[in-house]
């Protein structure tokens, strides 16, 4: 890297979508840069089980093998934290004093779990306590399970792993009282709800229970946390960027082009935050970015 270098295509974050959008430019020989801070949440999933022909796979062995491939393919890789992005000339994404150039930018920085104050959670994280009913949502099949929150999507959640996973569900919610007719439907599905602050997960090498703040205890071999996730975009804040109705979400076309001309943004920022989803996203914005670099 030259001082002034003016790269093809900068990709922000070494997630799924950010690696297979690094692959594609890769191939199509064009000087990329890929810059990663490290520590995403692929990188923390334990089991990935819904990724084509892998019966089951961990986050870091997705990352490893993708870092491995983007490097043969001639992908510059940078260990930092983007901290500022803007556009005069060309983009300018900045990590702490330096500053690199590009054409074109795919953003891939992914987004982080909103998780409970409970002591051992991340004793547990990925293994019997989960955020994800996508993701792991199977590994609760006729299991023990505690769904927590403190919404009514809460509420649907439990009603949605019913159905598909265990009939054997409490639903523990902090402080929200359902609507009676909620409750209705909660004590006609025979699930059980009670609202309290848990405050640890009681076990050693496997959950056993919740225990409240209170004393009280709820015996569980899994939990489905729904408290939502954050999304890494804190160096987007400058940008007027075009988002969904709730302000949340960032809107794209079907190349996964934002508002801004030259901008990419895939996986949990402008959609379904599913590793073999946020690929196909960053495979569908690379090809759109050759041909675009073929009018240069």
């Amino acid at each position: 890297m030259t001082q002034g270098e003016v790269f093809d295509c900068i990709i922000v974050g070494a997630g799924p979508g950010g690696l297979q959008a690094a692959i594609y430019l890769g191939r199509y020989n064009r000087n990329v840069l890929l810059i990663d801070r490290g520590g995403g949440r692929t990188w923390h999933a334990r089991h990935i089980e819904n990724f084509l022909t892998q019966k089951v796979i961990s986050g870091p062995e997705i990352i490893r093998a993708g870092l491995e491939q983007a490097r043969h393919f001639n992908v510059k890789i940078l260990k930092g934290e983007v901290l500022r992005l803007g556009k005069k000339t060309w983009f300018e994404v900045g990590t702490g004093e330096m500053t690199f150039l590009a054409r074109f930018v795919i953003v891939s920085s992914g987004a982080g779990d909103n998780l409970p104050p409970i002591e051992n959670v991340h004793k547990f994280l990925g293994t019997f306590f989960f955020t994800c009913l996508d993701c792991d949502g199977y590994r609760t099949t006729g299991r023990k399970l505690a769904v927590i929150g403190n919404s009514l999507k809460t509420v649907h959640l439990a009603f949605a792993m019913k159905k598909m996973y265990t009939r054997d569900i409490t639903l523990i919610l902090y402080f929200l009282e359902p609507p009676e007719e909620y409750a209705e439907l909660l004590r006609e599905e025979n699930i059980p709800f009670l609202t309290g602050r848990p405050a640890r997960i009681v076990g050693e090498e496997k959950i056993e229970a919740i225990e409240f703040q209170d004393g009280r205890r709820v015996e569980c071999e899994m939990i489905m946390s729904n408290f939502g996730y954050k999304l890494n975009d804190d160096f987007l804040a400058g940008l007027d960027l075009r988002r969904d109705r709730e302000h949340f979400k960032y809107v794209t076309n079907s190349a996964y082009e934002s508002s801004l001309t030259g901008l990419y943004i895939v996986g949990p920022l402008t959609g379904n935050d599913q590793a073999i989803i946020a690929a196909g996203e960053g495979a569908a914005a690379a090809i759109d970015i050759k041909k675009r670099l073929l009018e240069y």
